[in-house]
């Protein structure tokens, strides 16, 4: 049976692929892996641009792991989310406060989700992007402290989760639900074809 790796520690992602019917195994880094120097911004970098490159640069690591690790040959899966107001790039938070600081700045605006999907078997690599648009009701000082206490948007890109309780705050969604979740179903569908999966 054909099965893919999934190169992703989001029980979102893992969710996603089930709901499309495809068999896979998580291909992890190592503990106290290197994500962090991946995910750097490079000055003036375009958000798409930026999101992109921090996937086919994760998607080169879970290569490398595999053949390290001598695992069966599969195609491998990698995805990456990040959120965009303007120019400017929203990562995970790094702490509680920072995620307060960018609630605040997401309150009452319309911003972009970004979310780029790559993969490869051998030789062969192919990528698709997702970019949708998420607006925020204007949420008060009082709302923005009380999400940021539920510990939901720490380890989320732009500090909070659509499919969480940040549903309360968004008004209006143009483009891939799913996508925002983190794997658009649509495109990555549309991907796994390229490497025969005929139920998706």
């Amino acid at each position: 049976m054909n099965f893919i790796y999934l190169a992703s520690q989001s029980p979102r992602r893992r969710q996603l692929l089930e709901q499309l019917g495809v068999r896979h195994e998580l291909l992890l880094p190592d503990p106290g892996g290197d994500t962090e120097s991946i995910e750097e911004v490079h000055g003036g970098e375009a958000p798409a641009r930026y999101v992109q490159r921090v996937t086919g640069l994760k998607l080169d690591a879970a290569l490398a792991r595999l053949k390290q690790r001598g695992l069966p040959v599969a195609p491998v899966l990698c995805s990456d989310t990040t959120v965009a107001l303007g120019r400017a790039i929203y990562g995970k938070p790094a702490d509680a406060k920072d995620a307060a600081r960018m609630l605040r700045e997401l309150s009452g605006q319309t911003h972009r989700v970004l979310t780029a999907v790559a993969i490869q078997q051998g030789r062969k690599r192919v990528t698709a992007l997702s970019d949708s648009k998420v607006t925020f009701a204007a949420m008060t000082p009082a709302q923005v402290k009380a999400y940021v206490a539920t510990g939901e948007p720490l380890g989320k890109a732009g500090a909070y989760a659509v499919q969480g309780r940040a549903a309360a705050f968004i008004s209006h969604i143009s483009g891939s639900y799913s996508g925002i979740m983190g794997l658009p179903m649509h495109e990555t569908a549309q991907l796994l074809r390229a490497f025969g999966f005929k139920a998706v």
